[in-house]
């Protein structure tokens, strides 16, 4: 799968978890980070974000700050990283 240009692919977990795989064209911003929001703040809240982590849980926190930041249209991807390699195998 190729990167949309016109979306955002948030990936929300952390640099030793990215190693378990990874979407092409995502952006690692960890959510656990104290630098979160100030990271956020540099994607362009015009386009849509599909967000992802590990199993689901952490995205959908993520969804609900970057909406509560000005995001509109958000997408989080159900079961996380786990679920997207057992569908793409």
């Amino acid at each position: 799968m190729e990167a949309n240009p016109e979306s955002i692919i948030l990936d929300v977990r952390t640099e030793v978890e990215k190693e378990e795989g990874d979407i092409e064209g995502s952006i690692l911003i960890n959510i656990m980070s104290p630098d979160f929001y100030t990271e956020i703040e540099d994607l362009d809240k015009t386009k849509p974000c599909l967000v992802f982590c590990r199993s689901g849980n952490r995205s959908a926190r993520a969804c609900m700050i970057l909406s509560e930041n000005g995001f509109q249209e958000l997408y989080n991807l159900e079961g996380g990283i786990q679920a997207w390699n057992k569908q793409n195998k």
